[in-house]
């Protein structure tokens, strides 16, 4: 809805007037597609096994060179160059940059993990709160006469 329209249905409203509102939607003929928000549960599970996995590897990978780079900073450390002072930054910078990378995949994995059981819990609340009184469960076409 746009502003001029609400100001316009607030001022109707004020003079007693018949104030109807109309939501923003797609064109009734030839509006491209439905807008419905579509989930596939199997490609939520392949998002979230793709993160895991890189999550995996990413930890085994990402580690490879730490030991021996904090080993070399603190070696030239003592020997008394800058460079070990240096080297021992860019090992810290390099966790922290990979532990939030780490936290980041993870975090996908758990959302998508979540946004898959969260789908199945609504469309089952879907599915059972779409009974009538005599607990039959109701069609489309039938819910749409409560809506006319």
């Amino acid at each position: 809805m746009a502003w001029d329209e609400w100001e316009q249905l607030k001022s109707d409203a004020a003079r007693g007037g018949s104030a109807q509102m109309q939501l923003n939607q797609l064109p009734a003929e030839g509006g491209g597609s439905s807008g419905d928000l579509v989930v596939h549960d199997d490609e939520l599970g392949k998002l979230g096994n793709m993160a895991y996995d890189l999550l995996g590897k990413f930890r085994v990978d990402a580690d490879f060179a730490r030991p021996s780079t904090f080993t070399a900073s603190i070696d030239l450390f003592n020997d008394g160059l800058d460079m070990g002072s240096a080297l021992t930054e860019l090992h810290d910078a390099w966790n922290t940059q990979q532990q939030t990378l780490k936290e980041a995949c993870a975090h996908i994995s758990n959302h998508l993990d979540f946004s898959r059981a969260q789908h199945a819990k609504d469309d089952a609340a879907v599915v059972t709160g779409m009974r009538n009184a005599a607990g039959d469960l109701m069609t489309v076409s039938r819910i749409n006469e409560y809506f006319k």
